[in-house]
């Protein structure tokens, strides 16, 4: 005996409706064997939809038994449904449920795409039943371009695209003329008498009597199951649904990359058609990245052009003052920093130049003018420690070192306020204090961020200020320069151990432009990350921008939702469809961010053209990023409540 592919035992279906509790279905009994064509047929109201809904597992049974080919239904979880919803079954609806957007090749694919087919293999065989059914020419024609039967018949081949062992129509007439519906019956006959189990819901007696066996159903009970009369010499089929389907059941290798495209297609196709409102959504991420990306790179800048004003006062330099630290009193009286050091410190591999420095406020007369300037007592290697430049004449040479020469460089700015009249400085003779001294050279300006630009500064040998002018052989500090490469840390332990030796105690503290450096680095790199925290704050709106208008998507698309998970759509592919979505929103909202951002560059150069903004390819990769990750964590709750609608609630919505 052959064995039913539908068994129902027992089945009921209850409703809530306010706080009582109605009964659908009552007590139904019901076994549909393999290539039956059967007709489920009652008025409005009489649960006949119901069960269909239930016997294409689109709807749960409140109590009782259905089993499918053995398998009970009620065991299985969302996605094995959905597999037999896929593989099993095929839907032919009243309303057509034919997606707007899509052609007739792309709704009659659909079901394919979910079950992972190839996209060759899939647009062959869509092409194939659509052709049987005689819309070979209307294959690229979408829904509103088609009439009535033709989407009917549209309807017809998605529902045999995955092979349909077991065809449900619901009504599948009742929304055609007369014509049209005498087509689509033809058609399910056809589908009957190749193998097909076709199961036909509805109210016409003229439909049901085109099926082999009427059940009528009334108040939610099975009153009548009769064997048609008229059509009881017409045997059923035997053979095996439609034999492309025996491996439409597999899923084949790039299952998973199909139905990504898919996803990635469909959401494509929903935020280009409604443009204003993607635009509104990307608003918030746009602003946020821009601000993000923009504060970076300024906080880039800054600390790129304060290291810079540092290095313009001494490149890899390394400063030796007396005592242990700044503010030690005891300071004035230390005096073991000589020039014997300075000699031991030249002959260093670690050293690039070294020199000494005593500073002193002097007054400086040339004729009637009469200036303060800072006198700088320094070795003839200064000028390389500090990276000045002798712009005129020449620089202190060890010869006036070792002589003791009165000569003098002088900067610009005392340039400027002795020789008015535009005089060539060289070779005039200044007083300082009570002793001439000959100008030899004019030092170039250099920009230096802690200098106001108005100090009168004068380089002289210090051999000769310590006889001539202060009257003490110990130096006020040694200024070294380290080789290009080297690491200010080892250059300043190894200059400690060395002056340590010598003094027999350390007596002195070491300052370097590495330390200013470190202390710029932290402070900027705190600011920048203080401001960006604050517009952070943008992107966390626009996220949440993104999130509301996500959930309103959901809601006009719920048909659409319903209609996938019909034709087999995975929970986990309706949620990654809507994610895509939302990520595909947050990415190009931070794409345009960023362009803007440098829009915001090229301005910030025109109104601040002593500093630039830097961008750095972290910084944009990390705006990416959290651009993706903005849409993962705020698309993640819209796409949950999409993937676990009610299929029935979804495709009732209008």
């Amino acid at each position: 005996m052959k064995e039913p592919l539908i068994e129902i035992n027992d089945l009921n279906r209850f409703f809530l409706a306010g706080e009582q509790q109605v009964a659908v279905l009552k007590d139904i009994d019901l076994k549909i064997y393999p290539g039956e064509m059967v007709a489920i047929m009652g008025t409005s109201g009489s649960g006949k939809s119901t069960l269909m809904n239930i016997l294409g597992c689109l709807d749960r049974p409140s109590s009782g038994s259905y089993k499918i080919s053995g398998r009970e239904t009620k065991e299985l979880d969302a996605d094995e449904l959905a597999t037999l919803r896929r593989n099993h079954f095929g839907f032919i609806f009243q309303r057509y449920h034919l997606l707007s957007h899509l052609d007739a090749l792309g709704n009659t694919e659909l079901a394919a795409v979910y079950a992972g087919v190839a996209k060759d293999s899939r647009r062959e065989r869509a092409h194939m039943l659509l052709s049987r059914l005689g819309l070979e020419e209307r294959c690229e024609h979408k829904p509103s371009q088609l009439s009535g039967g033709q989407q009917q018949r549209v309807s017809i081949a998605r529902a045999l695209m995955n092979g349909g062992e077991v065809i449900l129509a619901d009504e599948p007439t009742g929304a055609l003329d007369t014509r049209s519906g005498q087509e689509v019956m033809t058609v399910l006959r056809e589908l009957h008498q190749q193998g097909h189990t076709v199961i036909i819901v509805t109210h016409d007696p003229q439909v049901a009597a085109k099926a082999e066996r009427i059940i009528e159903i009334q108040d939610g009970e099975i009153i009548a199951d009769r064997v048609n009369v008229a059509l009881e010499s017409e045997q059923l089929a035997s053979s095996a649904a439609d034999s492309s389907s025996a491996t439409s059941h597999k899923e084949l290798r790039g299952a998973w990359l199909g139905r990504f495209t898919e996803a990635f297609k469909m959401a494509w196709i929903a935020m280009t058609s409604n443009r204003l409102r993607t635009l509104l959504t990307m608003l918030g991420i746009i602003i946020g990245i821009t601000a993000v990306v923009s504060i970076v790179a300024i906080g880039e800048g800054a600390k790129q052009q304060v290291i810079s004003d540092i290095n313009a006062i001494g490149v890899n330099t390394i400063e030796i003052f007396p005592g242990k630290d700044w503010g030690d009193e005891r300071a004035a009286s230390i005096d073991t920093l000589v020039a014997a050091d300075v000699e031991a410190l030249q002959a260093q591999p670690f050293v690039d130049s070294v020199t000494p420095s005593i500073t002193s406020g002097q007054q400086l007369r040339y004729y009637n003018v009469a200036v303060n300037v800072s006198v700088n007592a320094v070795g003839e290697q200064y000028f390389r420690v500090k990276g000045l430049i002798v712009a005129e004449g020449r620089p202190l040479l060890r010869e006036d070192i070792r002589t003791q020469a009165q000569v003098v460089v002088i900067d610009s700015n005392t340039r400027k306020k002795l020789f008015t009249s535009g005089e060539d400085p060289i070779g005039k003779v200044l007083l300082i204090g009570d002793s001439p001294w000959t100008v030899i050279g004019v030092a170039e300006d250099k920009s230096n961020p802690f200098d106001s630009g108005g100090n009168l500064s004068v380089w002289m040998p210090h051999s000769s200020v310590t006889t001539r002018l202060v009257g003490r052989k110990n130096f006020s500090s040694i200024i070294v320069r380290t080789p290009d490469g080297m690491t200010s840390m080892v250059a300043e332990q190894s200059i400690v151990r060395l002056l340590t030796t010598r003094h027999g105690i350390k007596d002195f503290f070491t300052f370097s432009t590495d330390s200013i450096l470190k202390a710029v680095e932290k402070t900027t790199t705190t600011l920048t990350l203080l401001v960006s925290s604050i517009a952070v704050i943008s992107l966390i709106v626009g996220g949440i921008g993104v999130m509301n208008i996500m959930l309103v998507s959901v809601t006009e698309r719920t048909r659409e939702i319903g209609i996938r998970m019909a034709v087999g759509a995975r929970q986990s592919d309706i949620l990654q469809q809507f994610l895509i979505e939302a990520v595909m929103v947050c990415l190009i909202g931070g794409g345009i961010g960023i362009l803007l951002s440098f829009g915001v560059s090229a301005l910030f150069s025109l109104l601040v053209p002593d500093m630039q903004m830097l961008f750095s390819v972290t910084a944009i990769v990390a705006a990416v990023v959290c651009s993706s990750l903005i849409g993962v964590l705020f698309g993640f709750l819209p796409a949950r409540n999409a993937a676990r609608l009610d299929p029935i609630e979804a495709l009732a919505r209008e």
